[in-house]
């Protein structure tokens, strides 16, 4: 073209550049006294670029006439295609890059932990290495001897009375009237995990089944997403018809986080998990309460299992385990490595621009960190456990079998742990489905749907038929059904162009797409407007008009319906997607009796092999898709043998069948619950203290109906006595008893204290803490460059003291927790020092929440005793000897795999601040330590599952279980002396340690001092900062104070914030 020389020249600069990572220097042409629109090209167009623009710009070209702005667009639109193509390669580059290095990292991880395991084994046993270790037994035998040892789940199991709990926190869950497809939220997993929810309520054993989400009470949705409860389905009866309990049954949950007016999608849920946490906490030990009065003979009945669906939900069910210490389970539904993996390859946004989007790196710890505590993972498919949890560096499958085999022998794993996959097909609720062994013949049968041979008015048919019929020039002929959303994913485009090449097909049936609904395509989003313009266009380009049945519109309870019309018509139903994780629609076409053809990749595979009713083929091969619907359509015998072989083993797929599974598995599982019991030594000494107690909550209830300003008393348990004061008779007369009951139990614990004498090593201000209706909570991160606690806070817990008991009324019923990174001999030469005494604290949780110690108790050689209880709940997957000798093997041993010497090494063991369940290092160097995410990342690897973190201002590196933190001991406080995380107040700075992001989230109140902390451990937390998911931007649960606050001004600090519901 002349005047567009230019072009040639680009050309060649694209192939002399390549694909490297920067932009090549355009070609000025303003020197050459062309038109130079390179500027606004390269600066402006080609920064901003997006590839669904190109075809736009080609319309634009070919609609302009003018020689000089049709070379500028030319121009524009090879600037773009040779951008679009240098980031895709360079995307593909560093993917590469990324993969290498990851397959290098788990290789030597799993090296590692076969190498450290290998040395418990004997010389025959030990082999050459893991190959070895992986041929003593053949994977068969192996999963068959495991199997074998499974007590399946059946009706003896009534007895047990269970209580489960399943979390799937977004989207809107109602158990009637579902509104699946409102929102990306609201789909399948919505109606699985209600329908599981019933079911499991339903099997034999399986007492209660609550299903907590998040409560919405928004103008936006429905009010009954604001309900707190919602029933599913009642408790089952006994044999004269009665329910077995008032309590018993399936039940929504609804748990308020975030802000209360407002529907938030799942990305920007992820601030506010550790609120929903706290507050189906509270719910869970209510219930375990009632449920011990009503079947546990007083004592309180913990969860059976916590399920999480989705990583939001599994790292909830994560923490909610951890602080009640019993089993959870994890169904991923869809995981996040997978999707960023097939974002990466698409090559149209960065991984920074991803993870803006979708918030993906945040999805992927949280399910690193379901990982680290699940002890079951259910999936659908196989295809689910290789090739997408295998992404993950919390599962390995070679490193899960060799510590399987090691386990069923009882040989050491060292604190290793990989948690098992079970593939568990999802249940189907069959209730509306109405199975015809002999289907009538086509032409009495529409003559019946149509209309009467007689002349009589035609049947009532659903409305659905008559949207699908109208379409098509000969209902008679059979159905081929399709059922998906119009996605490229789902590969109706290769099926229609088969239908529509394949003359003996359009002859012999008829084509159905059900792909959901549609008003107007020009105002849907670009990728399903697209992929609906093009099924018209090849319709039409086949001609297929009164072949093709494409209705508009169709409600969820219309779907059976559907399937119910192909199947009299002798149809079949096709799944022609790419890959298919699972497969639900063909579960439901063949209980319906309609044959299936579906692509090999994915769940149809295991589908197949269960139901044998259809054909697999390859959904890129045209014509192996017409090919098999052919012979499905013609071949009579072979569609009845399908039809009856899916019905045949169709109940492999049923409720029942899946929960009677499910159960059996999750019996399998380690069972621990909270081994303490409720009744602790020295409990009889406060016993008339705890009917005081109840004495001054009546008080309390006295004065809130009675008080003349109606303003009622905060969550923090303060108490208003303005009613007594004014008179009432009344009430002056309850104060009185309380007063006298004061008097009696001074009195009687005199002459308990004379004559009785406790145990030894019994904490006996426990019931002091039980007693506390609010903890103050001093959790600042004060410390000088040398790690060592800063002067500072000593004024400022003097102050704090000062302001909470400036109240008399507040100050008795309130406690305090002083919550540190130091050890417990370190903290007590502090307070020493400050001339503070120990007792002035209810609790003291040290070395960063691996040690919990109550002061006021001593052994008889005077130190403070820890609680024993705290450090068996802890104790969970903890590999002290394993965790030690790997993180001393990763600091000395850098990138390149070679040892340094001595004195490069970047950290140093710390002794006097190691305990049992904390490994403390001096960190020397903090540029040549690994972050956190980073040590975590390969320890995870090496099957290790801990709570790295560094603390003192980077000066210390402490190794703690996974269940131990600062945040995670608050909880523990709530679960073992019920005090309620929402009545404990948190004190800290600007910056903290490398769990401070941990500590400001939750239903606890937070102040945040400002300028109290001058330098924390948060640069070394994270490569990628996601503060802005985990800590909620605006909360009205934190407020702020200044360094220089006084008393007063903390005080009035403290009312503000416990104001807050």
């Amino acid at each position: 073209m002349a005047g567009n020389e230019w072009i040639n020249g680009y050309l060649e600069a694209i192939l002399d550049t390549g694909a490297g990572g920067e932009r090549a220097t355009p070609v000025n042409l303003r020197e050459r006294g062309d038109f130079n629109p390179t500027k606004y090209f390269v600066e402006e167009v080609v920064t901003g670029v997006d590839e669904s623009d190109l075809h736009k710009t080609w319309i634009k070209v070919v609609a302009t006439r003018n020689t000089r702005e049709r070379s500028s667009r030319l121009e524009n639109m090879c600037w773009r295609i040779w951008h679009l193509t240098r980031k895709k390669k360079q995307l593909d580059w560093e993917e590469l890059q990324r993969l290498e290095n990851r397959r290098w990292e788990r290789e030597q991880g799993l090296r590692d932990a076969t190498e450290d395991m290998s040395e418990d084994l004997s010389e025959g046993e030990r082999g050459d290495g893991l190959g070895d270790m992986m041929q003593c037994e053949t994977p068969r035998r192996k999963f068959q001897r495991n199997f074998s040892n499974l007590e399946v789940w059946s009706d003896d199991k009534k007895e047990k009375k269970l209580y489960i709990v399943l979390i799937s926190l977004h989207g809107l869950v109602r158990g009637e009237n579902m509104e699946l497809g409102r929102d990306s939220d609201t789909g399948g997993q919505v109606k699985y995990v209600v329908e599981l929810s019933r079911a499991l309520a339903r099997m034999p054993g399986v007492y209660r089944v609550d299903l907590f989400t998040r409560q919405i009470s928004s103008p936006e949705v429905d009010w009954s997403y604001g309900e707190p409860t919602e029933m599913l389905t009642a408790g089952p009866e006994d044999a004269d018809g009665n329910e077995v309990g008032e309590s018993s049954g399936a039940y929504i949950i609804r748990v308020p986080c975030g802000p209360r007016d407002k529907y938030l999608r799942k990305e920007l849920l992820w601030p506010h998990v550790q609120e929903f946490v706290d507050g189906a906490l509270a719910h869970v030990l209510n219930m375990s309460k009632v449920l011990g009065e009503q079947i546990g003979a007083g004592q309180p009945v913990w969860p059976y299992v916590i399920h999480g669906h989705y990583a939001d939900a599994g790292d909830s069910a994560a923490l909610l385990s951890g602080a009640l210490n019993v089993p959870m389970v994890l169904t991923g539904h869809s995981l996040g490595r997978n999707k960023l993996e097939q974002l990466i390859k698409q090559g149209r946004q960065s991984k920074a621009d991803i993870n803006s989007t979708y918030k993906i790196m945040r999805r992927i710890e949280a399910e690193e960190l379901s990982l680290d505590a699940a002890e079951l993972v259910i999936t659908s498919t196989k295809q689910e456990i290789e090739e997408q949890w295998g992404l993950y560096d919390g599962f390995d499958v070679k490193l899960e079998k060799v510590l399987r085999a090691r386990a069923r022998r009882g040989v050491n794993c060292h604190g290793r742990f990989m948690p098992r996959m079970v593939v568990i097909t999802p249940g189907m609720d069959f209730s509306n489905v109405v199975v015809q062994d002999d289907v009538p013949e086509i032409d009495g049968e529409l003559a019946t749907l149509v209309g009467g041979t007689d002349g009589s008015s035609p049947k009532a048919i659903p409305s659905i038929w008559s949207d699908v019929m109208r379409f098509l020039t000969n209902p008679h002929k059979p159905m081929i059904l399709a059922l998906s959303r119009p996605d490229p994913k789902k590969n109706i485009t290769t099926l229609l162009k088969a239908f529509g090449e394949c003359r003996p097909l359009r002859e012999l049936a008829n084509l159905t797409l059900i792909m959901g609904n549609r008003d107007d395509i020009d105002e849907m989003s670009g990728v399903t407007a697209s992929m609906l313009t093009t099924v018209l266009k090849l319709i039409d380009k086949y001609d297929l008009y009164g072949l093709v049945a494409y209705p508009k519109h169709h409600k969820q309870s219309d779907v059976p319906d559907i399937y119910r019309l192909a199947a009299k018509m002798k149809g079949v139903f096709i799944n022609p997607a790419l890959v298919e994780p699972f497969g639900l629609t063909l579960i439901e076409a063949a209980a319906h009796g309609l044959p299936m053809v579906a692509t090999e990749n994915g769940g149809p595979v295991d589908i197949h092999r269960a139901l044998n009713n259809g054909l697999l083929v390859d959904p890129h091969d045209q014509q192996a898709i017409a090919d098999a619907l052919l012979k499905l359509v013609s071949e009579k015998n072979l569609w009845h043998d399908c039809r009856k072989n899916g019905w045949k083993n169709i109940h492999l797929f049923s409720w029942p069948e899946h929960c009677r599974t499910y159960l059996t598995r999750v019996a399998a599982c380690r069972m621990r619950h909270p081994q303490w019991q409720t009744d602790t030594p020295g409990d009889e000494m406060v016993a008339d203290e705890s009917s005081l107690n109840d004495s001054l909550k009546d008080v309390q209830d006295m004065s809130l109906r009675l008080s003349v300003d109606g303003e009622k008393s905060s969550l923090s348990g303060s108490l208003d006595f303005s009613a007594a004061a004014s008179g009432d008779p009344e009430l002056q007369d309850q104060v009185k008893r309380v007063l006298s009951k004061i008097k009696k139990s001074e009195s009687d614990s005199k002459d308990a204290g004379g004559g009785k004498k406790f145990p030894e090593n019994v904490v006996s201000k426990y019931p002091m803490l039980r007693r506390r209706r609010r903890l103050i909570v001093i959790a600042l991160d004060c410390y000088d460059g040398e790690g060592a606690p800063e002067r500072k806070m000593i004024q400022i817990m003097q102050d704090i003291f000062k302001a909470v008991r400036s109240d008399s009324q507040t100050a008795r019923v309130s406690g305090f927790a002083l919550s540190t990174a130091m050890p417990v001999t370190e903290t007590i030469e502090f307070l020493t020092s400050a001339k503070i005494q120990v007792n002035e604290f209810d609790a003291l949780i040290c070395s960063s929440g691996s040690e919990m110690y109550y002061p006021g108790t001593y052994t008889e050689d005077g130190k403070l005793f820890p609680d024993p209880d705290y450090a068996s709940h802890i104790d969970y997957r903890w590999g002290y000897e394993g965790l030690k000798k790997t993180i001393w093997k990763l600091m000395n041993t850098p990138e390149g795999g070679e040892k340094t010497d001595k004195s490069s090494i970047p950290i140093q063991e710390d002794p006097k601040s190691s305990n049992a369940h904390c490994i403390a290092y001096f960190v020397k160097d903090p540029h040549k330590v690994n972050k956190v995410d980073d040590l975590r990342q390969k320890l995870r690897m090496r099957g290790l599952r801990c709570h790295p973190m560094y603390c003192r201002n980077s000066i210390r590196m402490q190794i703690l279980p996974l269940l131990a933190s600062r945040a995670q001991a608050l909880r523990y406080l709530f679960v073992r002396w019920r005090l309620n995380v929402a009545n404990m107040f948190v004190f800290l700075g600007e910056s903290g340690d490398t769990d401070y992001e941990e500590m400001i989230s939750g239903t606890h109140k937070t102040l945040i001092m400002k300028g109290v902390v001058s330098k924390g451990s948060d640069e070394l937390l994270r490569t990628t900062d996601l503060r802005d998911d985990i800590v909620p931007s605006e909360s009205p649960l934190v407020t702020y104070v200044n360094a220089e606050t006084s008393p007063d001004e903390i005080a009035n600090a403290l009312q503000h914030v416990s104001k807050v519901l």
